[in-house]
């Protein structure tokens, strides 16, 4: 099927889920409607940057990729992030490329929630600048300029809400009001000395290198980093594992190679040896006969 069809066909999907009444969450692909970011791993590591494009745009127009390299070598890692036009492309791309083989390796695709790029250079374009900034998931349309009949059926609206703030804002004045009479209260009814006041020391900055070793008092934000830095340092120590025991396979069957070329080598020097030998065997009877015929021949001319 044409990847475009599908498109088409999930948009149709979506309007029927829509008029069913169907929400969005209840898809697991609903928890990253706000990213277009997808991580890719697990693929041949001569692949380059076009030959990525080439085969996840089938899906969807790709307006960034992050290919990661080795700093010092500049050799591919097994694994990049791609970021899609359109949101829904990234459905269809985990849905479809993840688990297929791709020149005999099995790739692994999945949604990214937080994609945090990579330090901004010198060298790099405004559009890829721009794409950091704003990011690529579909913004909401811009709503239209309300009209009258709207504004007026909104005002009931309005003075609900502002009537539910007032009411909140006298709540937190009666508990304030009730806390200040307790430690009155308290303060009178205590004639015990307050004990002096705690000096307050200032605390030392902590290198933000730090924070993703420390895991208490951490905010979410960089929570979500961790989580982001962990699983692709767990993904990266996979690729590598996958690589070793790959090439840990390649060296026991290229070393099954050698050790049968060499026993080879060894049957056919045995079999010319063998073949040597039966040759010199050969020769020496003959010469054997041909004395023993000289022999005869001269022992008979001398009998006459």
């Amino acid at each position: 099927m044409n990847p475009l069809t599908k498109v088409k066909l999930i948009n149709e999907l979506n309007e029927r889920e829509a008029d069913l009444g169907i929400k969005e969450a209840v898809s697991w692909h609903s928890e990253y409607k706000d990213s277009a970011w997808i991580f890719v791993g697990g693929f041949p590591y001569e692949l380059t940057e076009g030959d990525l494009i080439c085969v996840f745009s089938q899906y969807g127009e790709i307006v960034n990729i992050n290919l990661v390299r080795d700093k010092k070598t500049g050799k591919s890692k097994g694994f990049c992030f791609v970021c899609y036009e359109d949101q829904r492309s990234t459905i269809l791309a985990v849905d479809n490329f993840n688990g297929i083989k791709i020149k005999g390796r099995t790739i692994r695709v999945d949604h990214v929630k937080n994609y945090r790029p990579p330090k901004d250079h010198e060298d790099i374009d405004d559009i890829t600048k721009r794409l950091r900034e704003d990011g690529c998931a579909p913004t909401e349309p811009a709503a239209a300029a309300p009209s009258e009949e709207d504004e007026q059926q909104d005002i009931p609206v309005k003075k609900a809400k502002k009537e539910k703030k007032e009411k909140k804002k006298k709540k937190k004045e009666k508990k304030e009001k009730k806390k200040k009479k307790s430690r009155e209260s308290s303060s009178s009814t205590d004639s015990s000395p307050r004990p002096p006041a705690a000096i307050r020391v200032k605390e030392e900055k902590q290198d933000a290198a730090y924070d993703k070793y420390n895991h208490q008092g951490v905010p979410e934000r960089g929570r979500d980093r961790e989580d982001t830095d962990r699983e692709i340092y767990r993904r990266e120590d996979r690729d590598n594992r996958d690589r070793r025991r790959d090439d840990r396979e390649t060296e026991r069957k290229a070393r099954d190679v050698r050790d049968r070329e060499a026993d080879r080598r060894r049957d056919d020097g045995r079999r010319e040896d063998r073949r040597e030998e039966d040759r010199e065997d050969r020769w020496r009877d003959r010469e054997d006969s041909r004395r023993r015929d000289r022999d005869t021949r001269r022992r008979e001319t001398e009998r006459r």
